[in-house]
């Protein structure tokens, strides 16, 4: 990355990255590695120092959100998590009415590891819950029950610690629509401020996408999982807990600040192995093996792998792609301060046509998806490209 002497006036926020996990879930292609024999006290050390470096080279004012994500962050330990959480507040200035979330393992959190986060100002926790079934936990590799889910929902009743947001995964193989009309219901008994819900993905490189490849592993019905997502929408609707984005649900005021940095296409710093940052006009990825994250950093150098400068149209199409994933969809006058030109004008011919076909709506300031565009989000983002072939 260049490097830069100014400020952002932008807000921008940071996700770090933690590659360590104590179980490889078949489904995950996030950067990750099993924890045991790891050097995990050098890594948080690189952590820091590639904040640091990265700071001077793009110095903000202020930090808006910090995710910390994984991997598993809590299968560090207590002491380790304190060195990291108090050197991330030393060099990332942060406001502590902010948004400061950690991803956790139900099962995994023990009341000294959420004392020091607390410690250090996290306010968040993100959980990965995937399902309620025992049999396609197992299934799918999870190594937690949901016996853990619940022990651990009490644990943090009894901390006060209330503001949590648990991730299902819907379309798993062999999930039936029973099965998830089950795991919907128990979610929203829970009463969280936050719900996550995505359909299951086949990544390369995977054991899922090796099993169906090799014909051993069957996936959902296309419209069983069409069914779960509108199931999904009407269940939360019904609960108060409205959708502000494709797959995110809250109640009110309790969206996720650090995701809606993704979908409003802001700033963003990415730290650790294999993280993405947004800053400026630049999108840049860093070495995702731990070993090829650590060299450069021992030697004072950030481990960027590669950057890509965006042009005006990549920017635009990106702000339409991400912009549309949210409910409110795109601001017409955000838009306009943003490159210069009427939204309507950049798209003059794709947005009448997809208004036609129903997929689209405009509002007096917004763009947004219709409840058919959201079902085939991705069909309607394709219609934004600006350089088709």
């Amino acid at each position: 990355m260049k490097k830069s002497n100014t400020a952002f006036d932008n807000k921008v926020s940071a996700y770090i990255h933690i590659p360590f996990c104590e179980h490889i879930c078949y489904y995950c292609d996030f950067n990750k590695v099993f924890l045991e024999g790891q050097p995990v006290d050098e890594y948080i050390q690189a952590l820091l120092t590639e904040i640091r470096l990265t700071k001077e080279q793009y110095p903000s004012k202020d930090t808006e959100t910090i995710y910390i994500g994984g991997g598993t962050p809590t299968s560090l330990s207590a002491k380790q998590l304190a060195v990291l959480l108090k050197g991330v507040r030393e060099l990332l200035p942060f406001d502590d009415t902010h948004e400061f979330t950690v991803e956790a393992n139900p099962g995994d959190l023990t009341q000294e590891k959420l004392r020091v986060m607390k410690e250090f100002g996290v306010n968040r926790l993100s959980m990965g819950v995937q399902t309620f079934d025992d049999r396609l936990l197992k299934k799918i590799g999870r190594k937690h029950t949901a016996a853990d889910v619940y022990d651990t929902m009490k644990f943090l009743e009894k901390e006060q610690f209330s503001n949590v947001s648990i991730d299902l995964i819907y379309a798993l193989p062999g999930q039936t629509l029973a099965d998830f009309r089950d795991t919907l219901k128990r979610a929203i008994e829970l009463d969280l401020p936050h719900y996550s819900l995505y359909s299951l993905i086949l990544e390369n490189k995977t054991l899922f996408m090796n099993l169906v490849r090799q014909g051993r592993l069957e996936l959902s019905d296309q419209e069983i999982e069409a069914q779960m997502f509108e199931e999904t929408i009407t269940a939360m609707e019904k609960a108060g807990r409205h959708q502000y984005e494709v797959s995110n649900f809250s109640l009110k005021g309790m969206e996720s600040q650090h995701n809606l940095v993704y979908w409003d296409n802001a700033h963003y710093y990415g730290f650790g192995a294999g993280a993405s940052g947004y800053l400026g006009h630049t999108r840049y990825r860093n070495h995702g093996p731990i070993q090829h994250y650590l060299n450069p950093l021992r030697k004072g150098q950030l481990p960027t792998l590669e950057t890509e400068s965006l042009t005006l149209n990549n920017q635009i199409e990106e702000e339409m792609f991400l912009g549309l994933r949210k409910k409110a969809g795109v601001s017409k006058a955000k838009f306009a301060a943003k490159f210069g030109r009427p939204l309507t004008e950049v798209y003059q011919e794709t947005i009448p046509d997809l208004i036609q076909k129903g997929l689209l709506i405009e509002n007096e300031e917004t763009f947004q998806l219709s409840e058919k565009g959201l079902f085939v989000g991705n069909d309607v983002f394709e219609a934004f490209l600006l350089d088709k072939e």
